[in-house]
């Protein structure tokens, strides 16, 4: 089974990062059919998705998101695009957010 592995490095603190997650994590329910937990911790939370062909989790730290995704046989066979997409998504969220706190410091 393919693997997704995609990390991020971010100095938006836990509070912030964790309302990254949380969008994030609510848009690939509407967008991908994902199911999404989201587990919260003192340090980190972990958002674990899955659908049919996907599983995987999201670790959200006051410094970094780290997703990890297994792929079934069928979703493998776009593991660039799927790595790109959510890349691109969670890119897109976090430069939003880092644009929020720069204006509020």
């Amino acid at each position: 089974m393919p693997d997704i592995r995609i990390r991020r490095d971010h100095t938006l603190g836990l509070e912030r990062a964790r309302k990254v997650a949380w969008k994030w994590a609510e848009h690939v329910e509407q967008k991908f059919d994902m199911e999404c937990t989201v587990l919260e911790g003192e340090t980190s939370d972990t958002v674990e998705f899955k659908r049919s062909g996907v599983a995987g989790t999201m670790i959200v730290t006051g410094d970094h998101f780290a997703v990890h995704a297994k792929l079934g046989m069928l979703m493998g066979a776009f593991a660039g695009q799927i790595e790109a997409e959510v890349g691109k998504q969670l890119d897109a969220a976090l430069s939003k957010e880092q644009a929020k706190a720069a204006k509020k410091a």
